[in-house]
């Protein structure tokens, strides 16, 4: 099918704290958009503060799917939002509507556009195994024991990576298939959409810091504290989970547990949301037709909408 005769959907992506909410909100209130959250963390039930993620008030304003899907105790892919995302994209579509899918998973986005290859479903005792090996040895030798396997998916990989390393070892002991080889006998499925790609974010560095910074701090004062102790009270959670090692809850564990004191939790905290920040950034700067606009402009909503883009699709759904 023609790009041209797709039902249109727009990507809203950006760096943590960058302003997406905001411009999001925007665009639901003058046009006909429904939100879909594109949010490795916000998927995690009782996982709030944290997450910054948006209120009652909020969500009654402009609904949110893909939020609150799982218990943190559980797990959820990027091939699962893209089978979520899919549907919530038709039923959207369906109901004459544009869909808006906001974030900064970039991973998830990527999936998104590209699809997925079809990998073997996880299995809960080997990657209970991985992890009590990777502990015990330490991530960089478990990268090394990919590296013997799968060097490709090795090279693309840090040695301390450790969710991603522990899924390629366990996809390569489940299925007798290395990842790189699942994802090159993989029939990519496209997007059925025609998508407009927009990206928010303050042009000065700086300026992204000090917006990371407040907001780590408001969190603090939100009680975000409060909130990981009784995640950590339940008993079966820990933190090497892929929802403890969400950015904030891995570094106030590691202060309940005694590591360091708050002002340290408050620093190491502070440093990993900017970290987190500058994957986001690298990801969207290969991000191929992208529209970037200043969080600090008045007239954002003025200038997104001046995108011919942008502007073509909401002048169809006039």
């Amino acid at each position: 099918m023609e790009t041209n005769l797709l039902p249109p959907a727009i990507f809203l992506m950006g760096p943590t704290a960058s302003g997406k909410t905001a411009l999001a909100l925007e665009l639901v209130k003058h046009y006909p958009c429904d939100i879909i959250s594109v949010d490795s963390a916000l998927i995690y039930k009782d996982m709030d503060i944290g997450t910054a993620k948006p209120d009652a008030a909020l969500l009654a304003q402009a609904p949110h799917r893909l939020i609150d899907l799982i218990d943190p105790a559980e797990a959820y892919s990027a091939a699962t939002f893209r089978r979520d995302a899919l549907r919530e994209m038709a039923d959207i579509t369906a109901s004459g509507r544009i869909p808006l899918l906001v974030g900064g998973t970039m991973m998830y986005f990527k999936f998104l556009r590209d699809d997925s290859a079809d990998l073997p479903e996880a299995d809960e005792s080997l990657r209970a195994q991985l992890l009590e090996d990777g502990l015990r040895d330490g991530w960089p030798a478990m990268h090394a024991r990919l590296a013997e396997v799968d060097p490709e998916a090795a090279r693309r990989l840090k040695p301390m990576d450790s969710q991603r390393i522990q899924r390629a070892l366990e996809v390569y002991l489940v299925s007798g298939k290395t990842l790189t080889e699942h994802w090159a006998e993989q029939q990519s499925e496209s997007l059925p959409y025609q998508v407009v790609n927009l990206a928010v974010c303050p042009p000065d560095r700086k300026r992204l810091h000090q917006r990371i910074e407040q907001r780590f701090r408001d969190m603090l004062g939100q009680n975000f504290v409060s909130e990981v102790q009784a995640l950590r009270e339940r008993g079966d959670l820990h933190k090497n989970l892929p929802s403890m090692r969400c950015v904030g809850y891995r570094q106030v564990w590691d202060y309940l547990d005694g590591e360091y004191g708050y002002d340290e939790m408050v620093e190491k905290g502070i440093a990993a949301t900017r970290q987190l920040a500058k994957r986001q950034i690298t990801w969207l700067r290969s991000w191929p037709d992208l529209h970037w606009l200043d969080t600090d402009d008045p007239d954002i909503l003025r200038n997104t909408l001046k995108i011919p883009a942008v502007k073509a699709i909401f002048s169809a759904s006039a």
